[in-house]
């Protein structure tokens, strides 16, 4: 390894510019002629749309045009998809109800678009919009999840009865019940998790630009996923041809999920373009954000889990009802399902598991992926139940889960899942070491003395990433192949150029793949540039979420060298008169082992590319590409361990100390992993003590502007105690497995189970905010 390769605590090459304020965003984008667009947006949460006027709003100052649904449908624009198929366990295909990019007959959320103004500023463009007028007549709403499937509920789509969108299951239902009725012990609890705003720093943006010289569009965007967007945009959204169709998606400022799907914003932006002949921008603004971002979560279960004598797991039985909003974004059905319910084994040898999971429509805004989709709500249940499991039972928690540990791998699940590799003891000997799990009790004590409540909470998670073999996700549903593509320029004079289709929005893509090559072929890294973002460089790609970069963008970078570096040695071998298998590539030259000869990289690139003199039949040049399909998932797991103190008279939670031990198989790069997990864990933070996304009945949001939702700050995190003791992925050239969502994932239960060690309650929901807390700490009258 040279001093910029695999292992090495390389700092991260992007945030020059980041930090000099020399990156470069969507809204920084400015081409001639741009105009910038405001959406008229429903204040209703449920209404049809009897008429809209903006005959006052086009006549205003500045003012290019005001476009509305039913334009867009004239011209031919799609609806919005879901892009998994998830069938009911009766065999009947899900409900998915129609999503305009701008409604024409109902709107179904507050902020639901209903029409897209023009204009030559953002000012004059919101001045018209307050002008439009648009007339509804009101439909009753409904929001909550365990309400909307009843009788005479109000209904959000013709296609789906009870507002029931499907009734999914995975398991074995009879082995669960039998194992229930014959269980020594059985712990019951019902499970919330909240539902999220994703936040990212950075707000969605769109740029669309449409050139009638060559009928072309350029679309920039806030994407994860720009050759998604390209493909979902011409082929199932009619609003340009595949070839005729740039996406760029620049320097992104988070993502976290909510980035990975098409918004209306894009498709409506592209369309109005060609309509006004302008370039039209739109930038959304916070309330927008928490209006419109595609939220996370929202989560109601049910969950029994079954003992015997001897403490060990006989069976999960687990029910879910899921709430996807008023309408099915793009990955929104797969999360409540085969990112969810396939995680409910956990680190644990359960021999029998039963998934009910039924998903529905609320007048709320949609749901998707948000960090970890689907494997923080399966983690969190399952770490709930456990630690709930050993109070009930005496025992350690550590312990029951020692007890329990999947030891011998491969391990088939009950619930799809085949585990390739792991060592979950390892972990929860660390993170018990590193919290000095023996002395809690007098640290309790001590607490005591101070009138403070004390308590310590555990979480052992697992999560499926790298997400996956193109067959089995074909098998279950997914519209697309989970595959990653990477193309190796050579330049003339020896530089490299990398085109990977996954994209980096804050994971040091720039730095970790440049890595990868520097580790290959002993080159310094600031000669290796690293190209994402854009379906005109980028042969094609599926994008980054999953924590997938590693191991599937990264796996097909590694394959894609290992041509170069078979050319590279023909090449060198020729010149050096050796034979190729012979030739090694160190230090930046390549060199016939045993020997003094070598030939400088340089010297080779500029003989492939000057042709003179190569080995007969070799074409001039060196570029190579590479597909790389994962032959599974990969499985990274860990322990954390929260330590709390609570103050019995205000109910405020204090974390005292938080311990990750993770296992993310062979690291690229030790410094950039902590800062994944550290951010991680903030957001689990959030969620467990502050986050949460609030409607009122008639579905207006409460929780609009960070007056009302409440963001970790500094002083809500703690400085966190991080390590890893890694196992490596045996299914891929690299041996990495992914850590980008690890601490958004054991990080909830741990804490939420450290609080109610401390309190003596169980009963607590997320967020726990003091209010909460507080009045669970009070003793029982």
């Amino acid at each position: 390894m040279g001093v910029d390769g695999i292992g090495a605590r390389v700092a991260r090459k992007e945030d020059r510019r980041f930090l000099t304020g020399k990156g470069r965003y969507t809204d920084d984008m400015s081409v001639p002629g741009m105009k910038y667009a405001v959406f008229v947006r429903s204040p209703h949460a449920h209404a049809t749309i009897t008429g809209i006027d903006a005959t006052a709003a086009r006549a205003m100052p500045g003012v290019i045009d005001v476009l509305d649904g039913k334009q867009l449908l004239a011209d031919g624009i799609g609806n919005l998809i879901c892009g998994w198929m998830i069938h009911s366990k009766d065999g009947s295909p899900m409900k998915m109800g129609a999503w305009r990019p701008l409604a024409d007959k109902t709107v179904r959320y507050v902020g639901d678009a209903v029409a897209i103004v023009v204009a030559d500023s953002v000012a004059e463009a919101r001045d018209a919009a307050e002008a439009v007028v648009v007339d509804y007549d009101l439909l009753p709403a409904v929001t909550d999840p365990l309400q909307t499937l009843a009788d005479g509920e109000p209904q959000l789509h013709p296609e789906a009865p009870n507002n029931l969108i499907f009734d999914w299951e995975l398991g074995d239902a009879a082995a669960v019940d039998r194992a229930l009725a014959a269980a020594a012990h059985v712990t019951e609890l019902k499970i919330y998790n909240n539902r999220l705003a994703p936040n990212p720093m950075e707000p969605r943006a769109t740029l669309g630009i449409y050139d009638a010289g060559d009928d072309h569009y350029t679309c920039y965007t806030t994407s994860q996923n720009p050759h998604l967007a390209r493909l979902v945009m011409s082929a199932f959204y009619n609003v340009a041809p595949e070839n005729k169709l740039r996406v760029i998606a620049p320097d992104v400022g988070g993502g976290f999920g909510s980035k990975i799907y098409i918004y209306p914003e894009e498709i409506v932006c592209l369309w109005a373009s060609k309509r006004t002949g302008v370039p039209v921008k739109w930038t959304c603004d916070r309330t927008e954000a928490f209006l419109t971002d595609a939220h996370g979560r929202d989560h109601v279960s049910t969950v029994k889990m079954a003992f015997d004598a001897g403490h060990r797991i006989t069976a999960l039985k687990v029910d879910t009802i899921a709430n996807l909003g008023a309408y099915m974004s793009l990955f929104s059905s797969c999360v409540p399902t085969y990112l969810y319910a396939t995680l409910l084994s956990g680190q644990y040898d359960i021999p029998a598991i039963h998934a009910n999971v039924r998903t529905i429509y609320t007048n709320t805004v949609p749901v998707d992926a948000y960090r970890g989709a689907g494997r923080p709500e399966a983690t969190y249940l399952l770490e709930r139940t456990m630690e709930t499991a050993a109070r009930e039972l005496g025992m350690s928690p550590a312990e029951l889960r020692r007890t329990n540990f999947i030891r011998s791998f491969p391990h088939q699940t009950p619930v799809i899942m085949n585990y390739d590799a792991g060592d979950y003891e390892a972990s929860l000997n660390a993170a018990m070491t590193a919290a000095d799990w023996n002395g809690f009790a007098a640290r309790k004590a001590e607490a005591e003395g101070r009138g403070m409540k004390r308590g310590i909470g555990m979480s052992c998670y697992i999560e499926a990433c790298g997400l996956a073999p193109s067959a089995a996700v074909g098998s279950l549903g997914a519209g697309v192949g989970l595959w990653e593509s990477a193309e190796v320029k050579v330049n003339m004079a020896g530089t490299i150029e990398v085109m990977t289709g996954s994209h980096s929005h804050g994971q040091g893509h720039e730095t970790t793949f440049a890595q990868l090559v520097a580790d290959r072929l002993g080159l310094p890294i600031d000669s290796i540039n690293i190209v994402h973002g854009d379906t005109d460089k980028v042969q094609m790609g599926m994008g980054t979420y999953g924590s997938r970069s590693g191991a599937v963008g990264m796996s097909a970078l590694a394959k894609a060298l290992d041509k170069v570096e078979a050319k590279a040695k023909k090449i060198a071998a020729h010149l050096m008169e050796a034979d190729e298998s012979d030739v090694v590539i160190e230090d930046g030259a390549l060199k016939v082992a045993g020997t003094d000869k070598s030939v400088p990289w340089f010297q080779m690139a500029l003989a492939a590319y000057t042709a003179h003199n190569l080995p007969p039949g070799l074409e001039p040049g060196l570029k190579e590409s590479a597909f790389y399909d994962p032959a599974n998932f990969t499985f990274p797991a860990g322990c954390y361990i929260c330590e709390v103190e609570i103050d019995p008279e205000t109910g405020r939670t204090q974390i005292v100390q938080f311990v990750a031990a993770d296992d993310f198989g062979n690291i690229i790069n030790p410094m950039i992993v902590e800062g994944q997990v550290h951010g991680g864990l903030a957001q689990g933070i959030g969620q467990a003590l502050l986050e949460g996304v609030r409607y009122d009945d008639s579905g207006q949001l409460l929780t609009a502007s960070y007056l009302d939702y409440a963001m970790p700050r500094a002083d809500d995190v703690p400085s966190f105690t991080v390590s890893t003791s890694n196992t490596p992925c045996p299914n891929n050239p690299l041996g990495v497995k992914g850590c980008g969502e690890a601490g958004a994932i054991g990080s909830p239960p741990a804490l939420i189970n450290a609080i109610t060690d401390a309190i003596g309650n169980n009963q607590l929901t997320m967020p726990a905010t003091p209010e909460k807390v507080w009045a669970a700490a009070q003793p029982a009258h």
